[in-house]
């Protein structure tokens, strides 16, 4: 499934501290590691947690620090603010001026939350239109699981991604592709569907993208 189609690969540049029509938002960019070639995140998604208890359901409740990155990628996926892809995608513009990722489409990661705004399509179909290249939906889940954020043990991780994810292989045979996620926390679902995107999709290059990641990441 083609979402949307564009012209030819390009890039724009900025600095780091870019302008929105309110404010300067700094990042950092940090690297992500995977079974994919190279990749990267703006930023961590809180710079720290002060743990303040449980509430009357036994969960653990924090006060975080967000880094201003995170703060937008928060409001868009949990107030529904539409305004912060823009500030998103003009922050990424300086990774795209200096990383330059050669690629033939943008693969979204499937959504394990379904939200009446959905923040990875939202911010995949930004980035394509930015870069020119279009926003290919070759990866789907095969049935529903548990968030994976709610699973702690490995093994049942491992179990619950074992043959969960298909790939299109007409879509992505000979390409190179971005894969895209709006958060890295372990990176086992975006492992599993590089696995596949190289395995079943043929791909010739996987590389990864996230908006965030959390601190215990890596």
């Amino acid at each position: 499934m083609i979402y949307r189609k564009t012209g030819e690969v390009s890039t724009v540049g900025s600095s780091h501290n870019y302008r929105s029509n309110r404010d300067m938002v700094k990042f950092t960019k940090r690297k992500i590691l995977g079974k994919w070639r190279d990749g990267y995140c703006l930023d961590l998604q809180t710079l720290n947690s002060v743990f303040l208890g449980y509430d009357e359901y036994g969960h653990p409740r924090f006060d975080s620090q967000r880094s201003e990155v995170g703060e937008l990628l928060y409001r868009l996926k949990y107030r529904g603010d539409k305004s912060a892809v823009t500030e998103i995608v003009t922050a990424l513009n300086e990774l795209f001026a200096t990383w330059r990722p050669a690629i033939d489409m943008i693969v979204p990661v499937p959504s394990s939350t379904q939200r009446e705004i959905q923040p990875v399509l939202l911010l995949a179909d930004a980035i394509g239109k930015r870069l020119g290249v279009p926003l290919v939906g070759c990866v789907t889940r095969t049935r529903e699981i548990p968030q994976l954020k709610n699973v702690f043990d490995l093994d049942d991780r491992s179990k619950l991604l074992d043959g969960l994810h298909a790939v299109d292989a007409l879509a992505t045979k000979g390409k190179r592709i971005l894969l895209f996620d709006d958060l890295y926390r372990s990176g086992a679902t975006m492992n599993a569907i590089t696995n596949e995107l190289y395995e079943t999709g043929k791909a010739a290059d996987v590389i990864a993208l996230t908006i965030t990641r959390t601190r215990n990441s890596q």
